[in-house]
Order: C-alpha cells, then structure tokens, then sequence
C-alpha cells in the first residue's frame, strides 16, 4: 500500500460522512495515472499553487487601487486568508481539508486588474459588443483552469475542484460541503479584511460601525472572525449543509450592505476607479482592432481553437497585474521622448 492509499484509508475512517472522499472523486477530464503519495485534491492544490495565475494575484488590486502602505491586502492576500477560514471550518467539521483548500486557493484565478472595477469594465465591454453574459470574474476562474493555463492546455483539474471554484460566486450552490465552505468563506474574510484595511485607509473606524452590528458580531476583526467562524461550524455539525443561525447570517449580510454605502462606494477609497476603468477599455479597443499586438498564445486561441477575438482579447487583459496594464497603456499610447541623431 503506497502513502496516496494510506491516506485515502485514513479519509474513509476519520472523515465525516458528508465529505468529499480523495477516491470518490468523479476524476479528471484527461485520464491520468494516480500519484503513489498524493490524494487527487493535494495534486490540485499544488497545481494551482504552482500556477502563472495564482502568482499574479500578487499585483492585483482587493478593494484599494494603488493604496500607499504594505499592509493593505490584495487579490493574493484575500485568497490566503479566505483559505485559512476554509480549512479551519473544514478542519472542525471533518470535511477534505485538501479539497477545500484546493478550491479557495482557485476561486479568484481569473479575477481581472484592479479588483471589481475592471471586472465591471471588460464586463461592460463584452455587452456593448453583443456578448450577452459578460465577464464574471468566477466563470473566467474556471476558464483560467480549463483553457488558460500551461499554453492553452489547462491545469485538468477534477470535477469538483473546478464546480467549487465556479460556483463560489453563482446562484447555484457547490456539489459538495467543502465548495459550499469555501463560498461562505469568501464573503466572511472580505467583509472583515476590507473593514480592516477601510480602518488602517482612515476611511472609517471602528466605532462607526453601527452598534446593532458590533453588539452581535463583536467589536473587532478579531472578534468578528471569531464568532462568524464559530457559528458556522456549530450550526453546521452533523448536518448535510454548510449553514448559519439566522441572527449572525443576517447580521453578516446588513453589515456587507453598510460596507457597500460606507467603504465600496465611498470617492475617496473609490477615486481612482473611473481612470482605472478607463485603462482597461482603451486596451481592450485597442487589442480588438490590433490582434498583431498580442502575444503568440493568443493566435492558437483565435486560429486553432476558433476562439472569438473578443473573449481572447479579454483573457489577456484579466490575466494582467495592475503595473502591467499601466505598462502596457503607456507602452501603447503614451508618446515616447526621442533625439535625432546626425
């Protein structure tokens, strides 16, 4: 008996009924022969980890375009941190810890530059071209796993890393528990990182933040993690469902509304979005109308896979770190400074 089938006997004896088995996954697109030492989930996990995308999620705006510190959290940042809650809740519910993680670490590869502005931008674009369902930044995850990555090849990924990874931001609810964490997850560890970073941007403080909410969910992140997390795992234990209390999940979502009037919306914490908006519109006109300017990658997309200019000329753009796509813009349209030369 190899390390991978050790493992897969200690899932089956310890897990809970309701977790998703290494070896009862529903498998790959492509066939592949099994690792002798890992799970099929831990080879996902280091497949995403191991990927461009993930890394580029480094140099891609959360909520703060460009914000002056260290410490403001990123598209990178978010997803470690939405992965931490993940397992922590998987963990004490006895859920795959590794396909929870496998997922969260994916839910946001094909999230674009500057955060929700530019999704909002090649979302706006695609319509006016007459591209019905847009841009979502989830659908372009499993994009990113399905079509993107390694050359155009993919990441093949199983079945249910990838319906976690696209369904963590749709209607329709993951097929397994540990999809359904990660989904609750997300919105637990942005709500509270982005009224962290909103506090560290003195755009709020925390005694702004109405009693009726603090009074319930506590009066610090800290705190509010704290008790958010709990109640999931306890009202969710022995159940087949991933679930809250009513008091905290409706506290929870009047807090996100407070968010959006005071901190999403906000012009000073938003200021910069029209120009960012801007860059990525420019850019996407300007590749449209000049494919010869993208890179080769892209022509096996449009020539051999037949794909439509528009949605390429989108991946390329929500592939980009905020610094590139300013490099790209001046690059293209700011004029350069020269000296003749006799």
């Amino acid at each position: 008996m190899n390390i991978r089938e050790e493992q897969e006997m200690w899932e089956e004896q310890y897990l809970s009924p309701y977790a998703t088995l290494s070896k009862n996954s529903v498998g790959r697109d492509v066939e592949e022969p099994q690792c002798d030492m890992r799970t099929v989930y831990q080879r996902d996990r280091d497949r995403i980890i191991h990927c461009k995308s993930f890394r580029r999620l480094k140099h891609k705006t959360q909520v703060f375009l460009a914000p002056e510190g260290d410490h403001y959290r990123t598209r990178l940042t978010h997803t470690l941190e939405v992965s931490q809650i993940a397992r922590s809740i998987s963990r004490a519910l006895r859920l795959n810890e590794d396909l929870t993680e496998a997922i969260a670490l994916g839910h946001d590869l094909g999230h674009t530059p500057y955060g929700h502005a530019g999704e909002a931008a090649l979302n706006a674009a695609l319509i006016a071209d007459g591209f019905e369902n847009g841009f979502k930044h989830y659908e372009q995850s499993l994009r990113v796993v399905e079509k993107l990555e390694k050359d155009g090849r993919g990441l093949n990924l199983t079945r249910e890393v990838r319906d976690g990874i696209v369904n963590h931001g749709t209607k329709m609810n993951p097929s397994t528990m540990e999809g359904k964490v990660v989904r609750l997850s997300d919105k637990i560890a942005y709500i509270n990182h982005d009224i962290d970073d909103a506090i560290r941007a003195h755009i709020m403080s925390e005694s702004d933040i109405p009693k009726e909410y603090t009074d319930i969910l506590g009066h610090s992140t800290t705190e509010r993690l704290d008790t958010l997390i709990h109640d999931v795992i306890n009202n969710s234990r022995g159940k087949a469902d991933i679930i809250m209390s009513d008091e905290k999940y409706n506290c929870m979502r009047s807090l996100r509304e407070y968010m959006f009037m005071s901190v999403y919306t906000n012009p000073t914490a938003k200021s910069e979005e029209v120009k960012a908006k801007k860059l990525l519109r420019e850019l996407y006109e300007y590749y449209k109308e000049h494919i010869e300017a993208l890179p080769e990658s892209c022509f096996t997309q449009i020539w051999e896979k037949n794909e439509p200019v528009n949605l390429v000329v989108c991946d390329y753009i929500a592939g980009m770190s905020d610094q590139y796509v300013v490099h790209k813009f001046e690059e293209i349209f700011v004029p350069r400074s020269w000296t003749y030369k006799e």
